[in-house]
């Protein structure tokens, strides 16, 4: 049996892919959890094409098994798509216009005009531009480490980057003939000041260079004097400071960026507010400390930013502060505030999930870091197909739309649970359930010679870490039931 997500994450994702275009891209639809795209590109490819894609694989263990994939992806109810026009993803942010909402971050992933020339081409809705300041910034090497869990590439990326290394001056030109040569994109640039003179003077500059707006950067975790980055996103006095000072200055919307090194989001986002902020951008990468000898600098290490996949669920709990808070909230169902969703973002689930929290836009890096940026592709047509599934016509409808299930922990049902249930076909006996229900949870499985699971219902509690590490996807869930007295 073919684990359709075990195998399209041995892709390597080649460049120039020897498999074929289409198959290359029907295995990244997949990867990227877009599943009608994939089936379309399948059912359009003979099963003599899909042989030669499967022996031109030059993976260094064992090629993609291309065939096996077609027709596991075919059975895939994701796949069974309306037809007809897909709609369309524009949205306002700040007042203006987005073609759609998928941004580069501000990061390595855009730090010079061809870069972002590259992804405006290949259908990036804007830019966050490298975050530009009038220091002398000289990098470490190496400067990036992963977090790893077996056999996938990374979970979480540590990222010791500052800001942008180019004299100031190039990158306000850079941002000028990115907005004169691709006038439908957003271009917003990304400053960092020392005094309120300097934030000011680079917030000019970014209006005069006709920038879209200014992202101010109150969070970069790793500056190497105090009083910059996060110190200022973690004090609401500086904040509101700062804002205010840019926001007085220039006519364009102004978009503080804040840290997630802070215990709460309200009180720093609602400085932002009070000092005539148009929106805010959240999060910024999370302090933190990796190990490896391997991404030592000088045999030395230090904190730095951490971002990836494993720090989405933190991102969504501090977009929710934002969104959840009744001023805030009011705000921007008035358009006099919006929020900018950043933070594990790889797939079009991941940042629907980030819009339905209130967000208008969301930004991404490592994913492109570790993908390149053809990964728009999926992020648009996924998020288009899941739009016309529902019939939604206007992205700006899914906005905020799941802020009214989210509830505080003593408001949840303890009345009810929901039991496991095993799937005998994709069951194969290994064991894993029990093992973790054995150790982690309320021996509630028992696994004979047989091999085959089975839940006893008196002991079982509904906690569904089987499920959880189940790795063929075997156990899913019952109907909702009384607990037993």
């Amino acid at each position: 049996m073919l684990h359709i997500q075990e195998e399209v994450a041995r892709c390597l994702l080649c460049a120039d892919a020897p498999c074929g275009q289409k198959a290359a891209r029907a295995i990244r639809a997949l990867r990227f959890d877009n599943h009608w795209t994939a089936t379309e590109l399948f059912e359009s490819m003979t099963d003599a094409e899909l042989q030669a894609a499967e022996q031109a694989c030059i993976h260094y263990d064992r090629p993609i098994r291309i065939s096996e994939l077609k027709v596991e992806s075919q059975k895939l109810k994701e796949a069974e798509s309306p037809k007809g026009e897909l709609p369309s993803l524009e949205l306002n942010f700040c007042d203006i216009v987005c073609e759609n909402p998928f941004f580069l971050a501000s990061s390595a992933v855009c730090t010079n005009y061809e870069m972002v020339a590259r992804a405006f081409e290949a259908g990036w809705g804007g830019v966050f531009y490298k975050t530009i300041c009038k220091q002398d910034i000289r990098e470490v090497s190496p400067r990036f480490d992963a977090v790893r869990k077996e056999g996938t590439p990374f979970v979480g990326f540590r990222n010791m980057e500052q800001l942008s290394e180019n004299p100031y001056t190039m990158d306000f030109d850079i941002l000028h003939r990115l907005k004169q040569n691709y006038p439908t994109k957003v271009v917003i640039a990304s400053i960092m000041g020392q005094t309120e003179e300097e934030w000011i003077e680079l917030a000019k500059m970014a209006e005069k260079a006709g920038c879209d707006a200014v992202e101010l950067n109150f969070s970069c975790p790793q500056m190497r004097l105090s009083g910059l980055g996060s110190d200022i996103g973690q004090d609401p006095e500086l904040v509101l400071a700062y804002t205010s000072f840019v926001s007085e200055a220039v006519h364009i919307p102004v978009i503080p960026k804040m840290t997630p090194n802070i215990a709460t989001m309200s009180k720093v986002s609602m400085a932002c507010y009070f000092g005539g902020a148009k929106g805010i951008s959240a999060i910024n990468t999370i302090k933190s400390i990796t190990m490896s000898r391997d991404a030592e600098v000088s045999e030395k290490k230090t904190v730095s930013g951490y971002s990836g996949k494993a720090v989405k669920p933190i991102a969504l709990r501090m977009i929710y502060e934002m969104t959840a808070n009744p001023i805030l909230h009011k705000a921007g169902i008035e358009k006099h505030m919006d929020i900018s969703g950043i933070g594990g973002i790889e797939t079009w689930r991941d940042a629907l999930e980030f819009i339905q929290l209130g967000c208008r836009n969301v930004q991404v890096c490592t994913a492109v870091m570790q993908y390149g940026y053809r990964i728009i592709d999926d992020l648009k047509l996924g998020l288009q197909h899941y739009m016309q599934e529902r019939g939604i016509v206007e992205l700006k409808k899914l906005v905020g739309e799941e802020l009214k299930n989210i509830v505080l922990p003593s408001d949840l049902d303890r009345e009810t649970m929901v039991f496991p249930k095993i799937d005998r076909e994709k069951c194969i006996g290994c064991g894993r359930c029990y093992v973790s229900c054995a150790d982690g949870g309320h021996q509630a499985i028992t696994f004979g010679d047989d091999r085959k699971p089975q839940i006893v219902g008196t002991k079982c509690v509904g906690c569904h870490l089987c499920r959880l590490v189940c790795p063929t996807g075997a156990i899913g869930v019952a109907k909702r039931m009384p607990k037993r007295s």
